[in-house]
């Protein structure tokens, strides 16, 4: 890429409006997540017909595709979030070396992952938390998704990478275009072919396929700042530990989330294949409404990464502020609506009585919830989009971890399956809390020491 356009690029990201700036980048973004997330209730619904222990083997295969997406956020993120700030500090050539590392070393774990899951598929659903009679659907199901493991992986490097560079339309496409695809294909390979929940993985195996190949062709034609390609991967092993350190909130949080849907669709699996699969229908609208959250803080990390970089602090503030209140606001707005339709909702993706009897109360305690969400969340993108990477482990750690287990442990025990419902709620306010004190540390010491890069 001629330098003109990389300097093009670093003004835009370093002096141009914040709020714009944020807003523009957030659109690809929010547009490829709630993309993704109506995907997945569109797979919902699909699978839900089949039957209450087909839908219920979304939940269990939901855990496992939490396991790939970790993977790929740890080497994506932690890619990303150091390709940014040496773009901001305009260093190009580190920019893709780190690039090249992160992708190869993702596609890597990501056949060794493949590999395994095949040969230990049934244990390895069984530990997801799936039961004897969801166990075929998810077999079915989860087959073909570990046959496109490294797939799914590398296109979530490539994805944040992009990303990070501020340049999310082209992840956008990508992404976007496997999420269309696979919504065509399910119904087709379900019903039309009678494939079942088969047909559901191999739409989603495929599709990725397709995305991945979308989102090589900005790195393929040299419309990225970055490069990849295997003669660029890093000799030192201490640049793979650092992208594995600054990448590991995002494995963490992710595996986290997988771990709380294993023990969630145990716990709820004492009240039959009903609760498990309105659980994952709850979990699945809140998504919906929660990548509007991720969306618009995906679109602030590139922001953030830039301007710490470039030692602009003022504007990192400033974004981090606009961040907050634009997903805050917009959440609450999606969240009304949510609320007063909720048990329409549930019923959309299952019409059975005692599934709707189930997900509409957990529906609304998680819609009541996730407005504490945003200030953790950014607080935590920002955290580590700054490379303070204890910090935002821990961070990462609470709300499907520290806060969200014992929650469930206790509440469960105390008030049965009400406690299962209220349980990720409960988790969210306090993981709010706990997040403030963090976010006003950072703050206050931001600029006073630039030492801290890329330490906790």
């Amino acid at each position: 890429m001629a330098t003109s356009k990389y300097d093009n690029q670093f003004q835009r990201m370093t002096e141009a409006p914040v709020a714009g700036l944020v807003m523009m980048l957030a659109v690809p973004t929010i547009i490829t997540m709630l993309l993704t997330a109506i995907y997945n209730l569109v797979d919902t619904a699909f699978v839900g017909q089949i039957g209450t222990s087909a839908s219920g083997a979304v939940g269990i295969v939901f855990g496992y595709m939490a396991i790939l997406q970790a993977v790929g956020f740890m080497f994506g993120q932690g890619a990303g979030s150091i390709i940014s700030i040496l773009l901001g500090e305009q260093k190009n050539d580190d920019a893709s070396r780190f690039a090249s590392t992160g992708f190869f070393s993702a596609l890597f774990i990501g056949v060794v992952i493949g590999i395994l899951s095949l040969v230990f598929l049934d244990p390895l659903l069984v530990l997801l938390g799936s039961t004897p009679t969801i166990l075929p659907f998810a077999h079915d199901y989860c087959f073909y998704i570990a046959i496109g493991a490294p797939f799914i992986i590398g296109s979530f490097v490539l994805n944040n990478i992009l990303r990070y560079e501020g340049m999310a339309v082209f992840g956008m496409a990508g992404m976007v275009a496997g999420c269309v695809l696979n919504m065509i294909g399910d119904p087709i390979l379900i019903f039309g072919f009678g494939l079942g929940t088969a047909g559901a993985g191999i739409s989603t195996a495929f599709s990725q396929m397709i995305g991945f190949g979308i989102l090589l062709i900005p790195f393929a034609r040299g419309i990225t700042h970055s490069r990849i390609n295997p003669g660029r991967y890093t000799r030192d092993i201490r640049e793979i530990w650092r992208i594995l350190t600054v990448g590991f909130p995002s494995l963490v949080r992710q595996a986290l989330s997988s771990l709380a849907t294993i023990y969630l669709n145990r716990v709820a699996g004492i009240y039959g294949d009903s609760a498990i699969a309105a659980m994952a229908i709850t979990n699945r609208v809140a998504m919906f409404l929660f990548s509007i959250v991720i969306g618009i803080g995906q679109g602030y990390q590139p922001v953030c990464g830039f301007n710490f970089g470039a030692e602009k602090y003022d504007r990192v503030r400033e974004a981090f502020r606009v961040t907050v209140l634009a997903s805050t606001g917009m959440l609450l707005i999606a969240g009304i609506i949510v609320f007063i339709l909720s048990g329409s909702v549930v019923q959309i993706f299952r019409d059975d009585p005692e599934v709707i009897a189930i997900g509409t109360p957990a529906l609304r305690y998680a819609i009541m919830a996730l407005i504490f969400m945003p200030f953790s969340v950014n607080t935590n993108m920002t955290l580590q989009s700054t490379g303070h990477a204890l910090s935002a482990t821990f961070l990462a750690m609470l709300r499907s971890g520290i806060c969200f287990l014992p929650m469930l442990f206790i509440l469960s025990q105390a008030f049965g399956l009400t406690g299962i419902e209220i349980a990720q709620p409960a988790a969210d306010v306090l993981t709010s809390m706990i997040t403030v004190p963090f976010a006003f540390a950072f703050f206050k010491r931001l600029g006073k020491d630039k030492s801290n890069t890329l330490t906790p």
